[in-house]
């Protein structure tokens, strides 16, 4: 029963407008990337990180210079993000009893306790969803512009790690791709199977844009 973690990170990073895509921004002196890795270590057996070929090469360099010992694969991602989480699960050898972790590259700062807990619910359940509550009023538009007022209390934004029966998630990857695939819950419930919700943290942040590493070197200095 091996605990499976895909590392996403085949984001060109164009809004973030850094030198390099914003997975290899340094974070309190490591790439953003290395350290969502490295928080993912102690809890996988099999780990694959998922990078556009055009930036194979500098992870490679990235790995020596800052000497990152955590083993891995590398797998081209595609043109999408469906595209390259089935190019990961394609390279898989999945048994019964196995699990699946699908993470963004870019949220290094979720706490082992998160992902302790999402592992722990799939395998119990099938599978495991970090969400948060919405704090911002919400409003949804109509095609001819007006708007109304959406509960927020019906509502939860989602976030990564998401975790599947292994076996599941690998079979609802060979469904063909369908516009409402907007993350991997949705592809796993559309498969027919049940998404189960936790708690997930609101430290647990998408590094999008520049602002958003000063906000997360904060953080650190505070954990």
């Amino acid at each position: 029963m091996n605990n499976i973690t895909i590392i996403v990170a085949g984001g060109a990073g164009t809004r973030f407008g850094a030198a390099v895509p914003k997975q290899f921004v340094l974070l309190a002196g490591r790439p953003v990337l290395m350290r969502t890795l490295e928080a993912f270590a102690p809890f996988s057996h099999e780990t694959v990180v998922v990078l556009p070929l055009a930036h194979q090469q500098l992870w490679q360099q990235l790995c020596s210079q800052h000497r990152c010992v955590v083993p891995h694969r590398v797998v081209t991602g595609g043109d999408t993000r469906w595209q390259s989480v089935k190019n990961a699960i394609d390279t898989l050898d999945v048994q019964q009893g196995d699990v699946i972790a699908v993470q963004d590259g870019v949220r290094p700062l979720l706490s082992s306790a998160l992902i302790q807990r999402a592992f722990d619910v799939a395998r119990e359940r099938g599978s495991a969803v970090p969400v948060v509550e919405v704090t911002d009023s919400i409003r949804q538009l109509a095609p001819d512009g007006s708007s109304h007022i959406v509960p927020r209390a019906q509502l939860r934004a989602v976030q990564t790690p998401q975790i599947f029966d292994a076996v599941a998630l690998k079979a609802a990857y060979q469904r063909p791709y369908q516009p409402v695939y907007t993350d991997d819950a949705s592809v796993y419930e559309m498969a027919g199977h049940q998404v189960v919700l936790v708690d997930g943290e609101p430290s647990n942040i998408k590094i999008t844009h520049p602002g958003d590493i000063l906000f997360a070197e904060n953080l650190l200095k505070h954990d």
